[in-house]
């Protein structure tokens, strides 16, 4: 499905940043999630992968990029990380993790199993 080698390593990136964050968050809490600092800084990390990758893969692939639910809200929370970090709500970014992370690990491994095809 990828047009281009940079589309594939831009899925793959986000991919592996989606699966790092569901097994970080795996039987864990959103109060295990404010008393961690590690934790939070790890998610955040690869929230901001999954947006950077994706911002990559609009330019690399735009029709590609259409096919991700979300995607300019996703990059858009990519950019609030990095640039308003004094401000992140933690409730939301673990709101994220919870409602949106299984969903969009399902929708990049699917992905990626098609361009296998």
């Amino acid at each position: 499905m990828p047009g281009s080698p940079d589309a594939a390593k831009y899925l793959w990136d986000a991919r592996r940043a989606t699966e790092r964050i569901a097994r970080f968050t795996a039987g864990r809490t959103f109060d295990d999630y404010l008393a961690d600092d590690m934790l939070r800084a790890a998610v955040e990390r690869q929230f901001e992968i999954i947006g950077e990758a994706f911002a990559g893969l609009r330019r690399a692939d735009p029709a590609l990029a259409t096919i991700i639910p979300d995607l300019a809200r996703i990059v858009a929370f990519r950019n609030v990380l990095i640039h308003g970090y004094a401000t992140v709500d933690d409730q939301l970014v673990w709101g994220v993790v919870a409602r949106d992370v299984p969903v969009l690990l399902t929708t990049l491994t699917r992905m990626l199993e098609e361009a296998d095809r």
